[in-house]
């Protein structure tokens, strides 16, 4: 997951501020003690989840995050068996930015009798101490469990994406219907996959916009498109970054336990880097 972002977006609307000066701020919102969630919203006919979280794991590095990707989508490997023991046996390490955790129906391990498998946040938060992001690829439903209602003062923002053919807008807009029924989510930002030359990308877009709005009520806050033709060289495209950092703003933020802490300061184990920020 080292890949950066071409140069263009075709219907990004919004210009990004100096890469630097937006980093810093980022590295500011970070304290050892809190790690940031971010709904991803798992599209299995569109073929491009691998791509989008490997687009998301290049930005947040190179704001100088440590990203822990949680695969529970229904195209993702089982947990390791050790998981039901310690789920830090579960983690694979990637790089030094970037860490796995194969999840197919882990979140439905956590259910409790109202359905809500939110306990597993706070675990995969102590179970993974050293990471300051925390992507969560399940599907919308298990993202609702997961993440529940809108917690109020917090502008969750959950991610869908699509490809730019009829089966991935089916899906993305089925996706969209179950977040905001279940879930009480009325607005989603939007990534789609698929080459720059693509007529029907931006159209695609359009069409789920208007839907969403029209028959749910729900808004579309901004898209991006992804090129899956990129080079892996490609410098960042800045307006996939400003997309990137608005989903760090408006994720879930969790306090690591005790025990993780205890871990973290323990003999041997040095403390990550942070600015404390006023903002935690």
């Amino acid at each position: 997951m080292t890949r950066h972002v071409r140069p263009q977006a075709r219907f990004a609307s919004t210009s990004a501020p100096a890469p630097v000066d937006q980093a810093q701020g980022l590295r500011q919102m970070f304290v050892s003690r809190v790690l940031r969630f971010i709904p991803v919203v798992a599209n299995g006919r569109s073929g491009c989840g691998g791509l989008v979280l490997e687009r998301l794991c290049a930005a947040y590095a190179g704001f100088g995050l440590n990203t822990l990707v949680v695969d529970a989508s229904d195209q993702a490997r089982a947990p390791s068996e050790l998981v039901a023991f310690d789920l830090g046996e579960g983690i694979e390490t990637l790089s030094t930015q970037v860490s796995y955790m194969a999840a197919r129906g882990l979140p439905l391990r956590h259910a409790d009798a109202r359905g809500s498998c939110a306990s597993l946040l706070p675990a995969l938060a102590d179970a993974s101490p050293r990471s300051d992001v925390v992507l969560v690829h399940a599907s919308a439903s298990e993202i609702v469990r997961l993440f529940g209602q809108p917690a109020r003062g917090i502008p969750l923002r959950p991610l869908v994406f699509t490809n730019d053919m009829a089966e991935g807008l089916t899906d993305a807009y089925a996706a969209v219907k179950i977040l905001s029924q279940r879930g009480g989510w009325m607005s989603y930002d939007l990534l789609m996959c698929a080459p720059l030359e693509s007529a029907q990308a931006e159209p695609v877009a359009q069409r789920l916009a208007r839907c969403a709005d029209d028959f749910l009520g729900v808004a579309q806050r901004s898209a991006h498109q992804l090129d899956p033709q990129q080079a892996p060289t490609a410098e960042p495209d800045p307006h996939f970054m400003e997309m990137a950092a608005a989903l760090l703003h408006g994720a879930l933020p969790l306090s690591l336990g005790d025990s993780a802490f205890e871990h973290l300061t323990s003999p041997g184990s040095a403390l990550p880097a942070r600015v404390a920020s006023a903002h935690n």
